[in-house]
């Protein structure tokens, strides 16, 4: 348990002895000692460091602890520890009038180093090393059930608290007093004799100052791009407890999004920049999966084209961007998250990433891209147009499948958009073991969604006739025969008609017809339309959306991805602004 103020220090001025939560340092200790002891209780078990108590043992002191100021102590500790470790540091003073300084220590999510680098950890009596099978079992602590010492019941908002309450109306405890129903959801926990908010209830219904006292870092910072570079023309900084940090954010993106109408019989569907469903799911997943021990911010930039959200502490262990869809759920901060579940605001089975997915594929767009850092994740949600045709199709599929899987979804998006992809590219985008695939892929065959093309080690997969006719595509040709390998034998000077045999004489070989290749042949494959693109702002200067369309006859999309990869790759630079607008000139 970790002790605070009335643990610390009797009513009658009684300091507790040394031992396994509290340790005795003189009043002349060195902040780099003072750090590795306040390290080394936050890896035990967390507890308290009272600074000075040699000088009052005998009573009457010249000099006390008075001369040390807490913030000083707190701001040395917190850069010693690397800006892992935020203590709180207060004066007490004993019945002779000497004061002593009390730093009061958390127990940390995961193992600490000390200023020196070492992994050490307070046995009660000395600093010992930790050793790495030691340390595991600490690193699983779960940083938002944590207590902060000084945390008391006024640091909750009752605005907040009845907004947790509306959301909360459909669980069982809804109708319990604000006490009760605080209790049943696990934010408050008895601590010294009376009930304490854990860092998952300040996160939230804290008020402003419970927010910047405790975890300050729990800020999200909003910029709104009116194009496509760094600079922004409008930040708003948010400190507020995560349903109000929500309600905030939505408004902010709302106010900058726009929405196109794709008529579907007689049925509209709005198709918007950013679907209010999976931003917001996407927010939801960056506050409640953070690591909260980082002193950093979330990040969010709002531009022209793409949402992109920056998340400190990258994804969970052992989770990637390329198994994010597959791996089993995993929570960083396990008593938040449960929260915002029995509140109704993230889901218990760990759906949120497919939601997302699902909604983008569904309304024609990429699925969400992560670039993940060694200390943070990027999500970027791209809205660079969309494809209509395919928001038809999907939407009449839905009422004569009952519903399309993801796994589908995703299959027959890529192929929209590329064209044809082999079975290893579609392993790839569905994250699955390629042995896993030929299920799913032979059951959209014998559906009419897909076929096969090519033979033998060249085969890929292309979107059906029917399918493509549906998406306004013209069909491709039978693409049954095996590939011709041998080069075409060149013929000088060909027979200006059939060719006979002439007795004693070899027969002229025919030339050899060009082997036929598994892709859309009303127009190139993708390298081709990389090819085209250089060629186009080599000649020209510079290439727009609208050139490169008109050149291979590709959808918007099409060729916005095709640019934005060239972009990527280093090969083309950006010039202006959206999707349309923009021009892309060759980087010398």
């Amino acid at each position: 348990m970790t002790l605070d103020a009335t643990d610390a220090i009797s009513p009658l001025g009684v300091l507790p002895p040394a031992g396994p939560t509290c340790i005795h340092l003189p009043l002349d200790v060195t902040p780099e000692s003072l750090a590795r002891y306040a390290v080394g209780l936050a890896n035990a078990r967390g507890g308290t460091v009272l600074v000075g108590v040699d000088v009052v043992a005998g009573g009457q002191a010249v000099r006390d602890a008075g001369e040390l100021h807490p913030l000083m102590v707190t701001h040395a500790i917190f850069e010693l520890s690397g800006g892992r470790l935020t203590v709180n540091v207060q004066h007490h003073r004993l019945p002779g009038g000497a004061r002593v300084l009390a730093v009061f220590v958390p127990h940390a999510p995961y193992v600490l180093a000390a200023p020196d680098g070492s992994v050490i950890a307070w046995d009660g009596a000395h600093l010992v090393p930790v050793t790495p099978g030691e340390a595991e079992p600490v690193a699983d602590q779960d940083f938002t059930a944590t207590v902060p010492p000084d945390a008391s019941l006024a640091d909750l908002d009752p605005a907040e608290v009845a907004r947790l309450r509306g959301l909360g109306r459909r669980a069982s405890a809804a109708n319990l007093p604000d006490l009760d129903f605080l209790q049943e959801l696990g934010l408050l926990i008895p601590s010294g004799g009376a009930l304490r908010p854990t860092l998952a209830a300040i996160l939230l219904a804290g008020t402003p100052a419970a927010l910047r006292a405790h975890v300050p870092q729990s800020e999200v910072c909003f910029y709104h791009h009116q194009s496509g570079d760094v600079d922004f023309q409008f930040r708003e900084d948010l400190l507020r407890p995560i349903p109000a940090l929500l309600t905030r954010l939505a408004e902010l993106i709302q106010a900058r999004n726009r929405f196109t109408p794709v008529q579907v019989g007689l049925f509209r569907i709005e198709v918007w920049d950013q679907d209010e469903v999976v931003y917001r799911e996407a927010l939801l997943n960056a506050l409640t999966h953070r690591d909260y021990t980082l002193r950093d911010a979330v990040h969010v930039h709002h531009f022209p084209d793409r949402l992109e959200i920056m998340n400190p502490g990258g994804l969970p262990g052992g989770i990637t961007p390329g198994n994010i869809l597959r791996h089993q759920p995993k929570r960083r901060n396990p008593l938040l998250a449960e929260s915002l579940a029995r509140l109704g605001l993230v889901e218990r089975a760990g759906v949120g990433v497919d939601k997302m997915y699902s909604l983008m594929l569904r309304h024609g767009k990429e699925p969400p891209e992560y670039t993940t850092y060694p200390d943070s994740v990027t999500l970027a949600l791209h809205s660079p147009g969309f494809d209509a045709e395919f928001v038809r199709f999907v939407a009449r599929k839905q009422e004569e499948m009952q519903t399309l899987s993801l796994d589908v979804l995703i299959v027959l998006s890529l192929l929209a958009r590329e064209g044809e992809a082999t079975r290893a590219a579609l392993a790839r985008a569905l994250q699955l073991p390629e042995d896993r695939t030929p299920r799913l892929l032979r059951g959209m065959e014998e559906h009419g969604l897909i076929r096969r093309a090519g033979v033998g080690r060249g085969i890929a997969y292309v979107l059906s006739d029917e399918v493509r006719a549906a998406l306004g595509r013209p069909a491709l040709p039978a693409l049954d025969a095996p590939p011709v390998t041998s080069p075409p034998v060149v013929v000088a000077e060909p027979a200006p008609g059939p060719a006979a045999a002439v007795p004693g004489q070899p027969a002229v070989p025919k030339p050899a017809r060009p082997p036929r290749r598994p892709a859309d042949s009303s127009g190139p494959n993708a390298a081709e339309v990389r090819a085209i693109a250089l060629a186009l702002a080599r000649e020209q200067g510079r290439v727009r959306n609208v050139d490169l369309r008109g050149a291979c006859g590709i959808t918007t999309q099409q060729a916005w991805r095709t640019l934005r990869r060239l972009v990527q790759d280093g090969l083309l630079r950006k010039l202006g602004t959206g999707t349309r607008d923009a021009a892309y000139e060759l980087l010398h």
